[in-house]
């Protein structure tokens, strides 16, 4: 189930979060917001208070004179 959860994100936005207690990471697309609670509280040992999610869009790439999309992911929010 840990599975779920993929990298910590480590941008300017999430780093100011952190102050907070608010942390970002990656997750399963498929992870809903009660799978994601359950796997922080019970690896981490943590309360969760909140977990928002949300999907930046896949963005534009371009390899030679081909032009692809980059695979969309899914990020949450973990407030403690």
């Amino acid at each position: 189930m840990i599975d779920a959860l993929k990298q910590y994100v480590l941008t300017d936005a999430s780093l100011n979060r952190i102050e907070l207690d608010q942390y970002t990471f990656d997750v399963d697309p498929r992870a809903t917001k009660a799978d994601i609670k359950r796997i922080f509280e019970d690896y981490y040992k943590v309360k969760v208070v909140r977990v928002n999610t949300y999907r930046p869009p896949a963005k534009k790439t371009r390899v030679g004179p081909y032009m692809g999309r980059r695979r969309a992911y899914k990020r949450a929010i973990v407030t403690l």
